[in-house]
């Protein structure tokens, strides 16, 4: 019984924790003001998913970038369905152990917030957007080696 009630506090707590790391933002407004409003800092924000093959294969490029360059900081905003949120995308970010930080954003109202992003943005993923001393540097694409991504980022910081 003792070994029970240790496991399923054990459970408990460290789904807790995770629970912590995902911030969900109902619209992108507030995801902004929140997550993305140091004007000293650089970010790099990835637009991905869950179900996004193309997504998952580059996330591991901006974990290397994120550890590999302190002065950015890496932001992974997950467009997965908000009901999927304990089930599908806490296990994924604990199973896949990123370090980055994830935001789940269930903002459906696309007309709204995609211009805020970029004025072409389709709305596809992978989408990479960079944002430096205000100015924004976005990318509908998918980067297929960490050095690719590592070069887009560079070019725009520098």
């Amino acid at each position: 019984m003792k070994y029970l009630l240790h496991l399923i506090f054990s459970l408990l707590f460290s789904n807790a924790i995770l629970a912590q790391k995902v911030a969900v933002f109902d619209n992108y407004a507030a995801l902004e003001k929140e997550v993305l409003s140091d004007k000293n800092t650089i970010y790099v924000v990835n637009f991905w998913a869950t179900w996004c093959a193309p997504c998952v294969k580059e996330l591991p490029y901006f974990e290397k970038l994120k550890s590999e360059n302190k002065s950015i900081k890496v932001v992974l905003v997950s467009l997965d369905f908000k009901d999927q949120f304990e089930s599908k995308l806490l296990p994924f970010v604990k199973n896949k152990k990123i370090n980055s930080e994830v935001v789940l954003l269930t903002d459906k109202d696309y007309n709204i917030w995609l211009p805020m992003i970029d004025k072409d943005w389709s709305g596809s993923i992978p989408a990479t957007l960079i944002i430096k001393n205000d100015k924004k540097f976005f990318a509908e694409r998918i980067f297929s080696s960490y050095e690719e991504l590592s070069e887009y980022v560079n070019t725009n910081i520098n």
